[in-house]
C-alpha cells in the first residue's frame, strides 16, 4: 500500500488507513503566521524539538551560493570523525584551485599560494571563516581527485542525510543551473552538523582567521551581534541574492534559521536578526508526549498481536505562540499494512504535528514491543480482513489523487 494524502484520509477514514488525528489545545481557527520578512524564502526551527516556528516558501528550490560549502564541510567533518582524515593531513592547492577560486578569481578566497600544501585544519578555517573558494576546491580535489567527482559525493551524502530535494554541482557554491537546494534542507543540514560534530562545529563561531598574512573577518554578520549566534554560513551570487544559514542560543534554547534571496547584505543582517529575536521572544514550549510515552497504536498484519504501540525516543514538544491559544493537531503516519515480524525499537511510523496551517514538527516513532509472526489461523484472519478492506483503500486512493 502506498502512502496516501494524509489530511483527507485522517478526516474520512482515520486509523483504517495510515493516519490518526489527536487534539491538543483549544479548537480555535488556525491563524496566519504573525511575522513578516523581506526574505523570499525562509525557515526558522527550534533545534531541540525540530519544531518549525516560521516558514516562507521553505521548499522552493534556490541557488545556495556559498551556503553550499556547508555540505563540503560536512563531508570533511565526517571524514575526520571516522578517522579517514586528520587535521594535520595536507592537501595541495592546485593551479586550478588557485586560478578558479583563489586570488586570481576575484571572489572570496583564502589566498593560499599555488602549489602550496595546506593542512586540513587550515583549509577548514579558510572555508568556514573566510568562505575561501580556493580552500573548498583544494579539499574537493584532495578527497576526490576532481571537483566534479566531489560533487557526486556531495549528492550521495545529501541523500544519506535525507536531503532529497538538494542537488550539488560544485564544492564552492559557484552558480550552476542545476545546483539547487531548499532552505528547509539547509536548516536540516545545519542541525545535523551541530548535533553530530559539536567540537568541530565551534569553528563556525570563530570571528577571524589569518592566512598568508591576510587577516579576514568571518562573513556571518550575526556573530558581531549580542544575540547568541555561533554559526553558520553566508552566501551571495547574482542568481541567489543574499542568504544565510544561522544558529543562535539564548537561555539554553537553540534556533536554526535559513534564508535566501534578500537584496542586500544589510537586509540579510537585519532580517535574520529580527527573525531570531522574534523566535526567542514569541514562543513557549508545549509538551505533547514524554520520552517513551505511548503516542498511539497502529494495526499489524500477520502477527501474534493485532496492534503495536508506538513511542518516541525523545519528548514530543511543539512551540506555540506565547500567551495565545492555538489549535495543535497531531497525526501518526505510516505505510501499511504493517507486516510481522517487527522488532522492538524499529522505526515504523512518524508523528506529524501541525500548528494551525504550519507543519510544526515531524519526527520518527518506534515499535514499543516485538511482534512475532502469528499462527496460521491468525494470518488467515488477517488475510481475509486485508482482502475485504484493500479494495476500499484502492478506491479511496483514486478519489484522493483527483482532489
Amino acid at each position: 500500500m502506498r502512502q496516501f494524502h494524509i489530511r483527507q484520509i485522517a478526516i474520512t477514514l482515520g486509523l483504517l488507513f495510515s493516519a490518526m488525528t489527536l487534539a491538543a489545545g483549544l479548537p480555535q481557527a488556525a491563524r496566519a503566521q504573525n511575522f513578516q520578512t523581506l526574505a523570499p524564502t525562509a525557515v526558522l526551527i527550534d533545534a531541540d524539538s525540530e519544531a518549525v516556528l516560521f516558514e516562507k516558501n521553505a521548499d522552493e528550490l534556490v541557488a545556495p551560493a556559498s551556503m553550499a560549502k556547508i555540505m563540503t564541510v560536512e563531508i570533511v567533518f565526517n571524514e575526520l570523525k571516522n578517522g579517514r582524515l586528520t587535521m594535520d593531513t595536507e592537501f595541495t592547492v592546485s593551479e586550478n584551485a588557485w586560478r578558479t577560486g583563489g586570488a586570481a578569481s576575484g571572489g572570496s578566497a583564502m589566498f593560499a599560494k599555488v602549489n602550496s600544501s595546506v593542512r586540513v585544519e587550515d583549509l577548514l578555517r579558510g572555508i568556514i571563516v573566510q568562505s575561501g573558494n580556493d580552500a573548498a576546491i583544494a579539499i574537493a580535489e584532495g578527497l576526490s581527485g576532481t571537483e566534479e567527482n566531489f560533487a557526486r559525493r556531495m549528492n550521495q551524502r545529501a541523500k544519506e542525510l535525507g536531503l532529497t530535494q538538494s542537488t550539488f554541482r560544485n564544492a564552492t557554491g559557484y552558480g550552476h543551473p542545476e545546483q539547487k537546494v531548499t532552505v528547509r534542507e539547509l536548516a536540516k543540514l545545519a542541525l545535523h552538523i551541530i548535533e553530530t560534530y559539536p567540537d568541530l562545529y565551534q569553528i563556525f563561531a570563530e570571528r577571524e582567521f589569518t592566512w598568508n598574512k591576510i587577516r579576514q573577518q568571518n562573513r556571518n554578520p550575526l556573530l558581531a551581534m549580542d544575540i547568541g549566534a555561533d554559526g553558520l554560513k553566508t552566501g551571495h551570487i547574482n542568481e541567489s541574492g543574499y542568504g544565510l544559514v544561522a544558529s543562535a542560543v539564548q537561555n539554553g534554547q537553540r534556533l536554526i534559521l535559513a534564508v535566501n534571496g534578500l537584496k542586500s547584505s544589510k537586509d540579510r543582517a537585519n532580517e535574520t536578526r529580527k527573525l531570531l529575536e522574534w523566535g526567542f521572544r514569541a514562543f513557549e514550549s508545549r509538551q505533547l508526549f514524554d520520552k517513551g510515552q505511548v503516542v498511539g497504536e497502529i494495526p499489524v498484519y500477520g502477527g501474534d498481536r493485532r496492534s503495536l504501540p508506538l513511542v518516541a525516543k525523545k519528548p514530543v514538544r511543539v512551540l506555540v505562540n506565547r500567551g495565545e491559544e492555538e489549535r495543535v493537531t497531531a497525526r501518526i503516519v505510516y505505510t501499511g499494512p504493517l507486516k510481522a515480524p517487527i522488532q522492538k525499537g524499529t522505526e515504523v511510523a512518524r508523528i506529524q504535528v501541525d500548528r494551525g496551517d504550519t507543519r510544526a514538527l515531524e519526527m520518527p516513532l518506534y515499535a514499543d514491543g516485538d511482534v512475532q509472526v502469528g499462527t496460521l489461523s491468525q494470518r488467515a484472519l488477517d488475510g481475509l480482513l486485508e482482502m475485504s478492506t484493500g479494495w476500499v483503500r484502492r478506491a479511496f486512493s483514486s478519489v484522493v489523487d483527483n482532489i
